[in-house]
């Protein structure tokens, strides 16, 4: 089954159908479906999410994926885990994209649970590209993505009039963080960010960006321990070493950050 845009496409022709998966479940029709499961709270997950959630065979699950959901799949549903912590993968991702394509060639039912956004850093893309090229049919469905949507449980809103009218969003494992704009007024964003902050916060500084922009590093978002740390951009390091921030928490740097309740301009001494 796929769902037809009525928007034109390039020159006038129908734009591509968007994939998706049967709505009834025949004997051995296999698909995969990528899940964004939202920042944390369960109940930030799609209707169209939990539908099929329900209606898988396997559940396919990261890390970071809000494991209460899991709940909502049926009780014979196999769950495999295969979250990816710092410098420990359960599986490689090659055969990740292998046992959803393996699965789902079987004739199993697989959703792939993952948290925030399959699109947004999630590895989504690769995955999707995977099952069409084994000829699985494969549906994407989009999550809250953890990079807007913990930045405002901390009352921080990406964007906002006179303060911020765009906002980056990059992997503080790559250089990535050289190329957005250093201006207080554009907005930051950096997930995956806690082991390089140091030299996040060096590569920033080095860019000209202004040492007293405003930051915050927002821990653990929508969960019931959610810790929110602010300061500037100089002392962003040295904070979160002093209060001993973990992951996973989403940084954010540039003016929004006064909008939040928990804004208190902490400082590192010298």
């Amino acid at each position: 089954m796929s769902r037809t845009s009525t928007a034109p496409g390039i020159e006038g022709r129908p734009a591509p159908e968007v994939e998706s998966v049967p709505d009834t479940d025949r004997p051995g029709t296999g698909w995969v479906a990528l899940i964004g499961g939202g920042p944390g709270d369960p109940g930030l997950v799609t209707v169209r999410g939990l539908d099929l959630l329900r209606r898988a065979d396997v559940v396919v699950v990261d890390r970071l994926a809000p494991r209460q959901l899991l709940e909502a799949a049926g009780p014979g549903t196999e769950v495999i885990d295969v979250g990816k912590r710092p410098g420990h993968h359960l599986l490689p991702q090659e055969q990740i994209d292998a046992v959803l394509v393996e699965r789902a060639r079987a004739g199993q039912r697989v959703a792939r649970l993952k948290g925030g956004d399959p699109y947004v850093l999630g590895r989504g893309g690769e995955e999707a590209a995977a099952c069409r090229a084994a000829g699985v049919i494969v549906e994407i469905v989009p999550g809250v993505t953890s990079a807007i949507a913990v930045p405002a449980a901390a009352g921080i809103p990406v964007t906002h009039r006179g303060l911020a009218r765009g906002f980056s969003v990059v992997t503080a494992h790559e250089e990535l963080v050289s190329t957005v704009p250093a201006r207080r007024d554009h907005t930051l964003i950096l997930l995956m960010g806690v082991a390089h902050l140091r030299r996040s916060a060096t590569i920033l500084l080095q860019a000209g960006a202004d040492p007293d922009t405003p930051a915050a590093i927002v821990e653990r978002g929508f969960l019931p321990d959610q810790r929110v740390t602010t300061t500037v951009l100089r002392c962003l390091p040295d904070v979160a070493t002093e209060v001993g921030v973990t992951a996973p928490a989403v940084i954010v740097i540039g003016d929004v950050v006064t909008v939040s309740p928990a804004w208190n301009t902490r400082v590192v001494p010298g």
